[in-house]
């Protein structure tokens, strides 16, 4: 007689012990851990009891302090990866970030950076030597298993059984990070079909918000947004097809990057619905701050990765569109105009995020530039578009995957895929829509071009001032709406930054009792926000430019940024 095998829901929590299990037990929380109501935020102090002062100095610098530390041997890539391994496993035990734990062979890469360090008489590896880098388990890293969240891809090579490819593919970003002198040392949560605001798989469960573990980290690149925002990963990679790297950092308080298609490397990286270009996936970094974010961008352009990654344009790092700028019309010389866009007019912003629009733009006019209404074309036409794409194969990717476990869809997700496979688009139907694709670009880049005629500067707008969600962030199991403010900037193809702006305060951010509903969704929305409950969630908003704008808009977000912090 046979053994019967295992169910899709002991795969789970086999896998889900198996990381567990990786975490040294020198690094162990005592249990029983909090509850997540009683100890509700998990960053600063809370964390900082569980390490030394030494762990505290190095995981607590930015990036560039980091590697200017590592490159001038102050510290070893040793001591730094380790602090941050040490870090990171707290994180994972506190929100569920993680999805892969391999601290060892991260440990042991830094000692032979340390090596070569010294046999050198002190080269460092790269720009990057000893940064520690964290990648959203999209990435595939040798040696390291790739589970996108599927039970079904558990031991398996995504999907596939007895490849044995996970002991030597490895994605090409982490490849140029490498090159870079930086160490990948764990691999980050997402919710099975990367397709989701929010972080949930049947492996690791919720990924909560370090910030409030009552309220969710965003998706799909939850994870990175959680571990960053712990301090256990100094800056890390997620993807984003739908505001998949924006959410996150903005319910995390981080600054976070949506790049044009073609700016960063993807080959080489898992996906759902690997082919669908119409509306393509990107990675971009995660990080505590916009100057981090440039650090790495520049840093990965001189990898040439377009070498490597024919999707990639050749366009090298331009500093003279990054430079740091002066906030003040009056010492920049120019005057600068943004684009408010405050409402998709289905779900108006919550108290919080209404206020932090307010801020930004009362900020904005405080610093003598221009701001004007933002009336492009439909951006619920923009979303409409984007859902064809993430749908044109029926659900069939998603329902496949799935499928070889036999695990059920994350109920979010099957109000977007159903239960089974659906009707998909024939290629004459794709033809027209990428025709109607092309037609909704061309006529937001002419309405674009013609606010120059409202600009003091007689330029078209600078960049599109915009939150990322009406709310601060998800509560878990309540009611949703993201959809009309992120994936517009997908259909569009443009790039976007993410900035903190503020946290929920109860004692500002008071329910509107007189509040009038726009429907039911909206309605539904602004009755379950609980300024008490959600007290402390970061609240970011995003930056938006045109195609390619990565250096100019970084350069916006840093110089307002540094302006709100001196208010």
């Amino acid at each position: 007689m046979g053994s019967v095998a295992p169910s899709w829901q002991d795969k789970a929590a086999a896998k889900r012990q198996a990381v567990l299990d990786l975490i040294p037990v020198a690094w162990r929380l005592p249990q029983p851990l909090p509850t997540y109501k009683a100890q509700k935020d998990v960053t600063g102090a809370y964390v900082q009891q569980h390490l030394s002062p030494r762990e505290i100095e190095i995981t607590e610098a930015d990036v560039a302090q980091i590697v200017a530390n590592t490159t001038a041997g102050k510290w070893t890539a040793t001591e730094v990866v380790t602090a941050f391994c040490h870090r990171a496993a707290i994180a994972h035990q506190l929100t569920n970030c993680l999805h892969e734990i391999f601290f060892s062979q991260a440990i042991a890469e830094a000692k032979l950076l340390d090596a070569k360090f010294a046999a050198s008489g002190g080269v460092p590896s790269g720009p990057l030597h000893g940064l520690p880098v964290s990648f959203k388990d999209q990435f595939h890293v040798r040696g390291v298993e790739t589970t996108m969240g599927y039970v079904g891809w558990i031991g398996t090579f995504e999907g596939k059984k007895g490849t044995g490819k996970e002991k030597v593919v490895e994605s090409e970003l982490v490849r140029e990070i490498r090159g870079l002198g930086g160490i990948p040392f764990c691999k980050t949560s997402l919710p099975h079909t990367v397709m989701s605001g929010e972080t949930w798989n049947h492996i690791v469960g919720f990924t909560r918000n370090p910030n409030n573990r009552l309220m969710s980290s965003g998706g799909s690149s939850g994870g990175e947004g959680s571990l960053v925002s712990m301090k256990g990963s100094p800056i890390g990679f997620g993807t984003d097809i739908g505001g998949s790297v924006r959410i996150p950092a903005a319910f995390c308080g981080l600054y976070g990057i949506r790049p044009s298609f073609g700016r960063l490397p993807y080959a080489g990286a898992a996906n759902s619905m690997p082919g669908q270009n119409s509306i393509p996936s990107v990675c971009g970094p995660l990080a505590g701050s916009a100057a981090s974010l440039k650090l790495m961008l520049k840093a990965v352009l001189t990898q040439e990765p377009w070498l490597y990654d024919p999707a990639v344009v050749e366009l090298p790092w331009r500093d003279s569109l990054a430079a740091s700028l002066p906030a003040s019309a009056a010492e920049l010389g120019e005057v600068l105009t943004f684009g408010l866009w405050e409402s998709d007019e289905t779900v108006a912003p919550t108290p919080p995020v209404k206020r932090a629009f307010a801020m930004v733009k009362a900020l904005i006019e405080k610093l003598g530039h221009q701001t004007i209404e933002w009336q492009p074309p439909s951006h619920a036409r923009a979303s409409e578009l984007a859902v064809v794409a993430y749908t044109a194969d029926g659900g069939a990717d998603v329902h496949h995957h799935l499928g070889l476990s036999g695990e059920p869809l994350q109920w979010r997700i099957e109000e977007f895929y159903g239960t089974q496979p659906f009707q998909p688009k024939t290629a004459d139907k794709l033809y027209d829509y990428n025709l109607e694709l092309f037609q909704y670009r061309q006529d937001y880049m002419n309405y674009w071009n013609s606010t120059a005629k409202l600009t003091k500067s007689g330029r078209p707008v600078d960049a599109i001032l915009a939150p990322v969600a009406p709310i601060a962030a998800i509560e878990l199991d309540k009611h949703t709406h993201i959809a009309g403010y992120t994936p517009w900037v997908n259909t569009l193809d443009y790039t976007a930054a993410v900035f903190p702006v503020t946290k929920v305060d109860p004692a500002i951010d008071l329910v509107e009792e007189d509040y009038t509903p726009l429907n039911d969704v909206d309605k539904a929305i602004h009755e379950e926000y609980n300024p008490q409950i959600q007290e402390n969630t970061p609240v970011g908003l995003q930056l938006v430019g045109r195609r390619l704008q990565e250096e100019k808009i970084l350069s916006l977000v840093e110089m307002l940024s540094a302006a709100l912090a001196q208010e």
